[in-house]
């Protein structure tokens, strides 16, 4: 039942930032864009409260496939949110918001919980920054998708009201690399932790996990490393960007849908 009040919040909201750049909709754009805030921050608060419930039980963490899923879609709501302050980015958190709404929405999974008296609070920290990393890296990832569509979009010179929806690029791509740099930080902590913490890291369905997110991790931040020295942007940065996420996928939602749903197995 939250789950579609979430969505409900989520989909009104995205309606209402979108309306709001519209130029068709410019007299009511301020009461558009108070009832667009409202309704994101509701649907953030009870998708936060849910979460944390469904995630911290009496008897342990639950990290299913389903509960990682509905965390990127926390992130990409509070992500969208906050990118609103800027007013030429109000058209993709209405897509943000979209797309937040989609990950709320319930779907089976095999949890995987360990019992709270086997599991330290090192690891518990260590896998919740290791969620964390995964859904900034994956907003990541959409603002590049949405960067490549305005990039094509000016080359084809597509003129259309719609264009009120999309931010200069060189916005978008400020916000791109502000992400990356967050999600390679929090990235490079789980990574740190799961080395100090985690035990027999290298055995196990753990060999190919820590290998491709170290490989993600050194993608990232050789793309942070060019921005920052050599001013990388466009098509170059944005592919460079999707690969990293493609080896972050292949570590983490690979894994566990082979593991979960396949092999019926826990993730460890």
């Amino acid at each position: 039942m939250f789950q579609i009040t979430i969505l409900l919040l989520y989909l009104l909201s995205a309606v209402a930032f979108a309306l709001s750049r519209l130029p068709k909709f410019s007299a009511r754009a301020r009461l558009l864009l108070i009832l667009a805030v409202g309704l994101a921050a509701a649907g953030l608060l009870l998708h936060g409260q849910t979460l944390f419930v469904e995630i911290r039980q009496a008897h342990g963490l639950s990290v299913s496939l389903a509960g990682a899923v509905s965390l990127i879609g926390l992130q990409l709501a509070l992500i969208g949110l906050i990118g609103a302050i800027n007013p030429a980015l109000r058209g993709m958190t209405a897509g943000l918001l979209l797309l937040a709404a989609i990950a709320a929405i319930p779907f089976e999974s095999q949890p995987d919980v360990t019992a709270a008296s086997g599991l330290s609070w090192q690891l518990q920290a260590h896998i919740l920054i290791a969620m964390f990393a995964y859904g900034l890296l994956t907003v990541g990832a959409i603002v590049a998708v949405y960067a490549l569509v305005q990039d094509r979009r000016l080359k084809a010179g597509k003129l259309s009201s719609g264009n009120q929806l999309f931010a200069p690029l060189e916005t978008t791509e400020k916000m791109l690399f502000t992400v990356t740099t967050a999600g390679f930080l929090v990235l490079l902590i789980a990574v740190l932790s799961g080395f100090a913490f985690v035990e027999n890291l290298f055995a196990q369905h753990l060999v190919h996990k820590t290998a491709f997110s170290l490989l993600a991790l050194s993608l990232f931040g050789i793309l942070i490393a060019g921005r920052l020295f050599a001013g990388w942007r466009g098509r170059r940065a944005v592919y460079l960007y999707l690969w990293g996420f493609a080896f972050l996928c292949l570590a983490y939602f690979g894994a566990r849908f082979v593991l979960e749903e396949l092999l019926n197995r826990s993730w460890g």
